[in-house]
């Protein structure tokens, strides 16, 4: 018996990309199982090349693994890149969505041997379509891309918020004393560290209610390794909601760049090719990472106090990272200290775009301060390279928490940040002399944290492997989604494992 997955990743190459490495995965270890991906119009103008991935990916579809495209065709549709009409913009889509899944289930019912839809797999902004999939009589998994840590934050403050517990506001929390009794982490969490669209009136209601849809999936998907995160994952298997299969980590890997790029990225790796072992520090910050003038003139100190090697990936921030990516700055001769590039030219690059895998990769990086974005500290942990957490807008300041604290994984700059998600810019200016710190303590060679990298670098790399933790729970969810079906007395295919809260 052949089965099918219908995923629907939100709008935006970055989920995108993300839902067809899943997508990919399964179907190489499942040959049962195939998979269509129902593409959403793009919501974000900034989405460069966007475009000509899906069309390379539509001209890709095969028989196991197809590519359906929404195409843009109302007013609806028009790009509204704040947070709020993000979900409102993927909650328009629904009808569309519905039509190309009963097309598909039109044209299966006159094949032979054609695969059954078994579920819905959605990321964390299209779990709106867990209603379609209801209409279709099958469940909803979520393929998670954040850590479990994150998910069990959000089901915790969801909690608090539905019994009036909750009264962290934005006039405030940055200044709060107070903490949080998370059960899922080990130590108190400190209200300082949530995250600002935790605390926003604008997006904190999107927060509690897409944390009480995942509650209605059938299971779901995270980006992590159980050696990882023990005490979340533990806190999770004990807990009323759906079983979670950990499948990470999942690394776009493959070093591939447009031919724009090619040259630049040839000659930082030769530079880096000409450094001793582990004696660079990268800063490198996301695609929506950037810095006022004053922070980066703070940075180029902190670099040249330390004497240290450095790749430094510099960009100007945004005034609005949904609206505008940001940009590279157009003289930085005038922006960074008079003769920093002078003083610095034999130890160290600063660059606009950096190709981060390939850089991390290198055995010349010694450690990487990063935005804290998951994917960027997963890329960090599988290669071994200790981080410093730098966290800017999202779910960052936890993922810093984690790291720093709770894990022990990476070195602190700051221990409070104030930032916006709507900007990525600290409101604070972080100093030289904190940045330096910092520099130091993360290129020490018998640095705690760097040892502890080390090692669980090694698990992670076992984790895929066979016989590994993350290669038996994705199978333990290949196995649940294709066993829980049948037909009942009228040939309607039924759940026999449904969830109902």
């Amino acid at each position: 018996m052949n089965f099918e997955l219908v995923f629907i990743p939100s709008p935006g190459a970055g989920h995108l990309r993300s839902a067809v490495d899943m997508a990919k995965l399964l179907v190489d270890r499942e040959t049962s199982l195939s998979i269509t991906v129902i593409i959403l119009p793009i919501i974000s103008e900034g989405e460069v090349g966007a475009s000509d991935y899906v069309a390379a990916l539509s001209a890709a579809s095969n028989s196991r693994l197809r590519y359906k495209v929404i195409t843009s065709d109302s007013a609806e549709d028009e790009p509204t890149p704040e947070l709020t009409n993000f979900e409102k913009h993927i909650e328009n889509q629904a009808p569309k969505v519905k039509r190309v899944v009963a097309k598909l289930v039109k044209d299966y019912s006159r094949l032979p041997d054609s695969p059954r839809i078994v579920g819905f797999i959605l990321d964390i902004f299209s779990y709106s379509m867990i209603d379609v999939a209801k209409e279709f009589g099958v469940p909803s998994y979520l393929f998670n891309t954040t850590n479990a840590g994150m998910l069990a934050l959000g089901y915790h403050i969801q909690m608090l918020y539905d019994e009036n517990k909750y009264d962290v506001s934005e006039s405030d929390y940055v200044n709060s004393e107070a903490v949080l009794n998370v059960p899922s982490l080990s130590r108190p969490y400190p209200v300082k560290c949530i995250p600002d669209i935790f605390a926003s009136k604008v997006t904190l209601p999107m927060f509690v209610n897409q944390a009480r849809k995942f509650r209605q999936m059938k299971g779901i998907l995270i980006n992590t390794v159980s050696e990882l995160e023990p005490y979340v994952l533990k806190f999770l298997s004990s807990s009323d909601t759906p079983p979670v299969y950990t499948y990470g980590p999942l690394l776009h890997l493959t070093n591939q760049v447009d031919d724009s790029k090619e040259e630049k990225q040839s000659d930082i790796l030769r530079w880096l090719d000409e450094q001793p072992p582990s004696s660079v520090v990268f800063l490198c910050f996301g695609s929506k990472g950037g810095f006022s003038d004053e922070q980066a003139r703070e940075i180029a100190m902190a670099l040249e106090r330390s004497g240290q090697r450095f790749l430094w990936s510099l960009r100007r921030a945004s005034p609005n990272i949904f609206r505008e990516a940001p940009k590279e700055f157009r003289n930085l001769e005038e922006v960074l200290p008079e003769g920093f590039f002078d003083r610095t030219k034999d130890i160290g690059r600063v660059v606009g775009w950096a190709p981060q895998v390939a850089v991390l990769a290198k055995p010349a990086i010694g450690g990487f301060f990063t935005h804290c974005g998951w994917n960027s500290m997963l890329e960090s942990l599988w290669f071994g390279v200790p981080m410093a957490a730098w966290p800017l807008y999202a779910e960052q300041k936890f993922n810093a928490f984690m790291m720093v604290d709770e894990l022990g994984l990476a070195v602190e700059i700051k221990k409070y940040w104030r930032d916006d998600h709507l900007t990525g810019v600290g409101t604070v200016t972080v100093t030289a002399e904190e940045i330096e710190t910092s520099i130091k303590c993360l290129i020490d060679q018998d640095c705690d944290v760097r040892k502890k990298v080390k090692e669980i670098s090694k698990k992670c790399h076992i984790a895929l492997l066979d016989g590994g933790s993350s290669r038996i729970a994705l199978q333990k969810f290949i196995e649940d989604v294709t066993k829980n079906y049948r037909f009942n007395d009228k040939g309607i295919r039924v759940c026999t494992q449904m969830r109902h809260n």
